[in-house]
């Protein structure tokens, strides 16, 4: 587990998929600005056996263990990607924000990378703001990237580079733990 100040990412186990069906199948769980589509139990078992040690989907969880959330990394060319969604009622606190520098942390700490990005739609400003506190820097719109909602949609690029990032900031406390023991 990756523990932050109000929240930890715990990795996804196949026993969790229950959830993330559910939230899968709720268009209020994606919000406005994700695609949504409807998953069966067999696709997303499907989806998860197929991960590599190049991808992975965490929960994001309160202190007190209730999930709020999920987050996940995976290849994007020579860079790794990630993606984030928050349910509704608790969205808005920075849980969202927190769990991505975490998420960050990990990442630059354990990975030979130099890039992780995300693509955003361009009304999503609260999606934006998250990763532009979190060091990320707009490189541009991509148009029409995604269908969403029965439309194309245009979404912004961002990403942070190893030499932005500089050193962890939530990790950071976890690392001296270790290296003490």
């Amino acid at each position: 587990m990756l523990e932050g100040k109000t929240v930890n990412l715990r990795v996804m186990e196949r026993e969790d998929l229950e959830l993330g069906i559910e939230w899968a199948n709720n268009p209020e769980y994606f919000g406005e600005y994700q695609p949504f589509s409807q998953q069966s139990r067999t696709k997303l078992e499907k989806q998860y056996d197929k991960l590599t040690s190049e991808q992975k989907w965490f929960f994001i969880e309160k202190k007190d263990g209730t999930k709020i959330g999920s987050i996940s990394y995976g290849p994007a060319g020579g860079a790794l990607e990630i993606g984030y969604n928050i349910v509704s009622g608790e969205r808005g606190k920075n849980y969202c924000t927190e769990a991505v520098e975490i998420l960050i942390d990990f990442l630059f700490l354990s990975k030979e990378i130099v890039r992780i990005q995300a693509h955003i739609d361009l009304r999503n400003i609260a999606s934006q703001r998250i990763l532009e506190r979190n060091g990320f820097k707009n490189e541009g719109a991509i148009r029409k990237f995604m269908f969403v909602r029965g439309e194309w949609r245009d979404m912004y690029l961002f990403s942070i580079l190893r030499e932005e990032w500089k050193e962890p900031k939530i990790l950071k406390k976890q690392l001296k733990k270790c290296s003490l023991q």
